[in-house]
C-alpha cells in the first residue's frame, strides 16, 4: 500500500510539528505540484485529506494526479473555503460528491461512526479516512483532543488497525498499526468510506445536511 505524506519531504515532518520548521522551507516543495512555493507553504498543512485520497487513487489505479491537482478539483467543488486569512476544510459532502464526479471512486459520509462500524467499513474492505488527533502518530501520549486530523485506515491485521498517516514524523508513524482500544482514545467519531473495488455511475445530487469539517491546519 502506498504512503503518501502532505508534504514533500517526509523527513521534515518531526521538525515541522516539533521544532517550528517552516514548512514552505522544503527543498522538494515542486514534487507536489504546487504552483509556488508560497501556495505550498499556505496550503501543505491543510491537506491531509488530500493525502488520503491520493493513496486510494495510487491503490486502485497505479497512478494519480498531484496533491495539488487533487486539492484544486476538491476547491473548486467547496471542499475547501478560503475565508480572507483562513482555510475551512476539508468539508466532507462536497468532498465526497468531487471524488464521485472526478474520480469515479464511491464515498460515504459518516457523521457519526464508532469503532463497531469502522471495523465493519474495513472488513467489507471499505477505506476510510478518520477524523483522529494529529498527536496518533504517538501513540504512548494521551491526546488533549480527538478528531481535526485525517488519516487512512486500510484494514486490520493481529486484531490491530492499519493505518496510513500523511503526518507521520517516522517510518512507523506514517504507517502505523495499533490495538483499536488504543485507536480510539485518538478518535474523533467520524470520516469518510471509499470503496477503491468500486465505480460511480450515478450520484445523487448533494444538499447541505451534512457538512461536517474534520479537519484544521494539522503539524
Amino acid at each position: 500500500m502506498w504512503t503518501v505524506t502532505q508534504y514533500a519531504s517526509a523527513d521534515l515532518i518531526g521538525r515541522i510539528a516539533y521544532d517550528g520548521h517552516d514548512p514552505g522551507d522544503d527543498p522538494n516543495w515542486e514534487r507536489t505540484g504546487a504552483p509556488t512555493r508560497t501556495m505550498y507553504a499556505r496550503w501543505c498543512r491543510h491537506m491531509c485529506g488530500i493525502a488520503c485520497l491520493r493513496m486510494v487513487l495510487l491503490h486502485r489505479d497505479g497512478h494519480a494526479p498531484s496533491l495539488f491537482e487533487l486539492l484544486t478539483g476538491a476547491v473548486r467543488y467547496g471542499a475547501y473555503v478560503q475565508q480572507d486569512s483562513t482555510i475551512k476544510g476539508l468539508i466532507y459532502a462536497p468532498f465526497v460528491k468531487y471524488v464521485a464526479d472526478t474520480h469515479q471512486l464511491p464515498g460515504e459520509v459518516h457523521r457519526e461512526l464508532d469503532l463497531d462500524g469502522l471495523v465493519d467499513l474495513l472488513d467489507a474492505s471499505r477505506m476510510v479516512m478518520v477524523s483522529v488527533s494529529k498527536e496518533i502518530r504517538r501513540p504512548d501520549i494521551d491526546p488533549e483532543r480527538r478528531g481535526g486530523h485525517l488519516v487512512l485506515a486500510i484494514g486490520r491485521q493481529d486484531g490491530e488497525i492499519v493505518l496510513r498517516n500523511p503526518s507521520g514524523h517516522t517510518p512507523k508513524a506514517l504507517a502505523p498499526a495499533m490495538p483499536l482500544d488504543r485507536f480510539g482514545a485518538f478518535f474523533g467519531g467520524r470520516g469518510i468510506s471509499l470503496d477503491p473495488r468500486s465505480t460511480v455511475r450515478r450520484w445523487p445530487s448533494m444538499t447541505a445536511v451534512s457538512r461536517p469539517v474534520a479537519s484544521h491546519p494539522t503539524t
